[in-house]
């Protein structure tokens, strides 16, 4: 078993259900896994080797293994998990991007990411299609923390480059009946402990074919009934990932609130 030790700063976030009863998420940096959340990225080359793949997308230019690296906690004891591979110099996303090989539908998602340069550029893409932006020094609809292009940067939330954060998500996929999307995708998220998206509805895949599953599909507003695998974008840059975790969920209702 891999031995860490970092700085906690998760929070307790606590709220009622229509029942009346109270439901608690523990959320931010450091938070643990909760019931019935399965480790993907530990900081270890077995778990990464073992739990993620590459995505073979049409600018997929790497091969296997996968050619990111386990290097020390820059911060912290322990091993991380480096966006590290040649081919995407540049900022050529999609040609080393990471996918899990496990698929998904709605989930909650906890995941910690350091920027180690000043803007450095990364991205977390649920289900493989909607991204929440990885993004040191940008504040615009495509900057850090965003549901690219359809929500403005939580930029105040961030604890800046050189330091760990959390992104927290509550993810429900996109519903259809007799093969029509019926009701598109919602995704709820803490950044750092802080609320910063409720219930966002997302309309489509951004970026093109080279950016995720379905991004060519009737200019990204194609999305198919598919589950798809949680993705990290690898653009060139030093981006750091460790304590991430994922739980599956069956959310019947088009809300995303955390009752964990």
């Amino acid at each position: 078993m891999l031995l860490r030790l970092f700085v906690v700063t998760s929070v307790l976030i606590c709220h009622y259900s229509e029942s009346g009863t109270i439901a608690v998420a523990d959320v931010g940096v450091g938070a643990a896994p909760i019931v019935g959340a399965e480790v993907i990225i530990d900081g270890s080359r077995k778990m990464l080797d073992g739990k993620w793949t590459y995505w073979d997308g049409p600018r997929f230019a790497s091969s296997l293994p996968i050619k990111w690296k386990i290097v020390d906690d820059p911060v912290d004891k322990g091993t991380v998990v480096m966006t590290d591979d040649p081919v995407a110099a540049g900022g050529k996303y999609g040609t080393a991007d990471i996918v899990t090989k496990k698929r998904y539908r709605d989930f909650r998602l906890h995941i910690e990411f350091l920027v180690v340069k000043p803007g450095g550029n990364s991205g977390v893409y649920l289900q493989n299609r909607y991204e929440i932006q990885v993004l040191d020094g940008d504040k615009t609809k495509h900057g850090m923390g965003a549901v690219i292009n359809e929500t403005e940067s939580p930029y105040h939330a961030y604890n800046g480059f050189g330091k760990w954060n959390a992104y927290d998500i509550n993810f429900r996929a996109a519903r259809f009946k007799d093969g029509k999307l019926t009701e598109k995708a919602r995704v709820s998220m803490y950044f750092n402990g802080k609320k910063v998206h409720d219930h966002i509805q997302i309309n489509k895949v951004w970026g093109g074919p080279n950016s995720g599953v379905d991004g060519g599909n009737e200019k990204g507003f194609g999305i198919t009934d598919t589950p798809q695998g949680l993705k990290l974008q690898c653009e060139g840059h030093d981006v750091r990932y460790r304590n991430t975790w994922i739980k599956e969920l069956n959310l019947t209702e088009p809300r995303t609130d955390f009752s964990e």
